[in-house]
C-alpha cells in the first residue's frame, strides 16, 4: 500500500488561523502521510522568522469572548483601538494557561516531521516579500507546484 499524503492550502495569516494547518500538518506527518502545505497570500505571515501573529475578534462572532463579553460587548466595541492587542494578549494567555504548543514549536515540529512547507512566489512578488525574512527549508513555487502534489493527495484542505 502507497504512502497516503495531504495537501494543505493555507491562506490566513492570524494568530489563530495558524493554528489548524500546522496541527493538521504535524499530526498526518505522525500518523505516516506525506504532507505539503501550500502558503499564499496572508498564510505567508506563518513562514516569517519572526511572528507576530495577533488574533483579531472584529469579524469572527464564534470566536468565545472572555468574561462573557460576547453577550454584553456590541460586536463594534471590538473595533475600538487596542482591543486586537489586548484580545491577542488573553489568547495567548489561555493557550499557555492549557499547555498548548506555541505556533513556532508546532512549525518547527513540521520542519523536523518533514512537513514540506511551499511559499507561494506569485504571492511574495505581489507583496514585495523578502526571502530571508522567511525560515530556512522553504521551497518556493506557484499553484502548479501545489498542483503537482495535491492532484495524488488522498486529503486536500483549504485553510
Amino acid at each position: 500500500m502507497s504512502e497516503k499524503k495531504l495537501a494543505i492550502i493555507a491562506t490566513k495569516g492570524s494568530l489563530d488561523w495558524a493554528y489548524p494547518p500546522f496541527i493538521l500538518a504535524s499530526t498526518a506527518a505522525a500518523l505516516g502521510y506525506q504532507v505539503q502545505i501550500f502558503f499564499t497570500f496572508y498564510g505567508l505571515q506563518l513562514l516569517k522568522k519572526k511572528l507576530s501573529l495577533q488574533v483579531s475578534p472584529l469579524g469572527n462572532p464564534g470566536m468565545p469572548m472572555p468574561m462573557g463579553m460576547d453577550k454584553w460587548f456590541p460586536v463594534l466595541g471590538t473595533a475600538i483601538p487596542g482591543m486586537q492587542s489586548i484580545m491577542t494578549m488573553m489568547m495567548k494567555n489561555k493557550i499557555k494557561a492549557k499547555g498548548v504548543a506555541s505556533i513556532e514549536d508546532l512549525r518547527d515540529l513540521c520542519c523536523e516531521a518533514e512537513v514540506k512547507m511551499i511559499a507561494c512566489q506569485m504571492t511574495v512578488d505581489l507583496f514585495d516579500l523578502n526571502h530571508k525574512d522567511f525560515i530556512d527549508g522553504l521551497e518556493y513555487g506557484g499553484a502548479a507546484t501545489f498542483f503537482e502534489f495535491a492532484g495524488e493527495s488522498d486529503i486536500t484542505l483549504f485553510i
